[in-house]
């Protein structure tokens, strides 16, 4: 399968407008069979994980560790599985793989060149998600449109080619004082750097603070003149 299983249209017309409780309600009446949500513990993610949790919704949650998060984010980890009471799958590299990177190119090589801090991302990302989502048919993300330039194109819906999955991102139209609203009205377990400035957060190495005016995404891999995307997520 190369492309949607259904009318992408039909069904970006069913979702627009409705709630994030409804719109998810609404998929996961669509007869997939392990629905998944991918989460890193951000803003977009946490609102998710909230709807999803509060719901009782019958999804698959995971997160990718990398071994260079921020301690801010594992904090925001542990409060979220204590505050639900349910379970968030953790995604480790290969240690073989990461052994060979290190001793290869030492800890730092991704500041180097794009070429190296891709590895470092397909090693540490992409391949512990291909793994995350080898069961699912269904993948939800918390990527909004005005997370970049890159995305600004997107869809309620897509198939991801490179994972062979369909896509659905339910906060696709949200603004980011929306996602704000959303978690302090309702108390949501956040990372502490978003109050100091981290709009997006990633690995600790690769992730600073962003300045007034800047673009969502320009603390990520901050060094480079790139798309600011790491692989998980190709149009």
């Amino acid at each position: 399968m190369d492309t949607l299983p259904f009318d992408i249209n039909l069904w970006n017309q069913k979702v627009k407008g409705k709630s994030i409780e409804e719109s998810l309600k609404w998929v996961l009446s669509q007869h997939f069979k392990n629905p998944c949500f991918s989460t890193s513990f951000g803003q977009e993610d946490q609102v998710i994980t909230d709807v999803i949790f509060n719901q009782n919704l019958p999804v698959t949650l995971f997160t990718l560790d990398t071994g260079r998060l921020f301690e801010e984010t594992y904090d925001v980890f542990a409060s979220t599985i204590n505050r639900y009471k349910k379970t968030i799958h953790s995604f480790f590299p290969k240690k073989d793989e990461v052994e060979q990177l290190i001793t290869e190119k030492g800890p730092n090589s991704f500041y180097k060149s794009l070429e190296n801090r891709k590895e470092c991302c397909r090693i540490r990302k992409i391949e512990p998600l291909q793994r995350a989502l080898e069961s699912c048919d269904l993948w939800i993300t918390g990527l909004r449109a005005d997370q970049s330039s890159n995305r600004s194109s997107l869809s309620y819906f897509e198939y991801d080619s490179h994972f062979k999955v369909v896509k659905f991102n339910p906060l696709l139209e949200w603004s980011l004082d929306e996602v704000n609203t959303y978690l302090e009205k309702n108390h949501v377990p956040q990372n502490k750097l978003h109050k100091k400035g981290f709009v997006s957060v990633g690995c600790a190495p690769c992730t600073r603070a962003i300045e007034p005016g800047e673009d969502v995404r320009a603390g990520r891999w901050w060094w480079e003149t790139s798309n600011k995307e790491c692989g998980l997520h190709k149009k």
